[in-house]
């Protein structure tokens, strides 16, 4: 399994895909009833090979990243061949980025010398989905990209 397995609440809201993909397979609402029952190792293979499917489709998709963090926000631009970072930091851990406060705090501060500006590009590995996959696991979320391209703007015309 390349990824991970759907949760079971996934597998709840893509019952219909579930059932296609196992069409694909000419495999029966009866059959797959069988399987589960009498093959479990058969059946967890069409779980994460179902599960990596839906993965890829997902990951394919991802133009942008965001992780925020108390005292960092990491915005990524998922290009072809690279990631592009905009990230800013502060060393003051009273505010929190994570916070409705904190994030008025930044909007309100933004030119302060107190915020660090970082701007990067990064290739990926061999595996572009890969990269993005582990970033999401470790807790970046899918977004449309709207603070990334604030700060790009903002960087570009500093």
């Amino acid at each position: 399994m390349k990824y991970s397995r759907l949760t079971k609440e996934q597998f709840e809201e893509l019952h219909q895909e579930f059932i296609n993909f196992l069409a694909t397979q000419s495999i029966t609402a009866e059959e797959w009833g069988d399987i589960k029952k009498n093959k479990p190792e058969a059946a967890e293979q069409e779980l994460d090979v179902f599960s990596d499917l839906v993965w890829f489709g997902v990951l394919s998709k991802v133009e942008y990243l965001e992780h925020i963090s108390p005292q960092q926000i990491h915005l990524f631009q998922c290009n072809e061949k690279n990631m592009r970072l905009i990230a800013l930091k502060i060393e003051n851990e009273a505010i929190d980025f994570t916070t409705k406060e904190g994030f008025q705090w930044l909007r309100d501060n933004l030119l302060s010398d107190s915020i660090e500006f970082f701007n990067a590009k990064k290739d990926y590995s061999d595996d572009k989905h890969l990269d993005i996959f582990k970033m999401i696991q470790t807790g970046a979320n899918i977004t449309k990209g709207e603070l990334f391209q604030y700060f790009a703007n903002l960087i570009k015309g500093a």
